[in-house]
């Protein structure tokens, strides 16, 4: 960690900013927001795709939306920061986190929590009353339930995280038609379902961390074998889900499945390995993949609706 010398001089020249920036963004977990961020805009151009509404004749609820819900998950991700500062220390893929270093003090972790989280709320609610309400739900379910409760306690952990990753594109929909239609369950259940498998690879990936700092994550408690069968199951989930957006036609559907039998063989492939941890790092990849080109196909093919 930096002394205070270092700090006070680094401020003043541009690595120092660049830096300043950097730690900003760790802080909000900006990769997360801006992945959670395209499934926002998913939900978003399907609902307007659906339903026949014009893209173009509703920018500032699109933007009211969007900003929106960068900033709830931004200050979601800040709180968590703020939660977990007793444990990030232990864990090497978090001990440079901003909170860590000190460069950021927990008050203002939490004065930047809370206004990111104001902000959002009020650009949600000026989107829709319904796209604010489950921004709310969104944040009870990532600061509560997963960060606060279940994180720390139960092995179930992931799974109650799901909720809140699900969220984000029934906030798009909802911002567009707050009465939500089958289109919207679909959406959730497929991000609740993709879930499991690509934080249970990084889990593996990051076991003996998890271990240090008492986190019960499924691969530190009941092993990697165990691990495998439930990415396995949570897999087999996934692939008649396409199915759930047949209105997106055909092509979609055979796509989204090679999409999904590829990750199944892949899965399998799991318990042959002599290298869990290479196994591991192949799944995440996979998985990270997976969702943006699955988002991807059903914007596109919504146009063609």
């Amino acid at each position: 960690m930096s002394n205070g010398q270092t700090i006070i001089a680094s401020r003043k020249t541009g690595p120092g900013t660049e830096s300043l920036i950097k730690d900003f963004f760790a802080l909000i977990k900006i990769g997360i927001v801006n992945s959670n961020l395209i499934t926002t805009f998913t939900g978003l151009w399907l609902a307007f795709q659906f339903t026949g509404g014009h893209f173009l004749q509703h920018l500032d609820l699109i933007a009211y939306t969007i900003i929106g819900t960068a900033f709830v998950i931004g200050g979601s991700a800040a709180m968590n920061n703020y939660i977990d500062k007793d444990i990030d220390p232990i864990m090497k893929r978090t001990r440079n986190r901003p909170t860590v270093t000190g460069r950021y003090k927990p008050n203002v972790v939490l004065a930047i929590s809370l206004s990111f989280l104001l902000v959002g709320e009020i650009l949600l609610f000026s989107a829709s009353f319904a796209a604010g309400m489950w921004g709310l739900i969104g944040i009870l379910a990532y600061v509560v339930l997963y960060s606060m409760w279940a994180k720390r306690r139960y092995v179930s952990n992931t799974v109650v995280g799901s909720i809140s990753g699900a969220i984000p594109p029934v906030i798009g929909w909802a911002a567009v038609e707050p009465s939500l239609s089958f289109g919207t369950l679909a959406l959730f259940i497929i991000m609740f379902a993709w879930q499991p498998p690509h934080f249970y690879a990084l889990a593996m990936k990051r076991k003996n961390e998890y271990s240090a700092a008492n986190i019960p994550m499924l691969p530190v408690v009941k092993g990697f074998k165990r691990t495998k069968i439930s990415m396995l199951i949570w897999i087999l989930l996934l692939i008649p889900l396409p199915f759930l957006l047949k209105e997106l036609g055909i092509a979609f559907i055979i796509l989204s499945m090679l999409l999904n039998f590829g990750w199944l063989i892949l899965a399998i492939s799991g318990f042959k390995t002599k290298d869990d941890l290479k196994w591991a790092n192949k799944m995440f990849i996979y998985s990270l993949n997976y969702l943006t080109i699955y988002f991807v196909l059903m914007i596109i093919f919504a146009i063609f609706i």
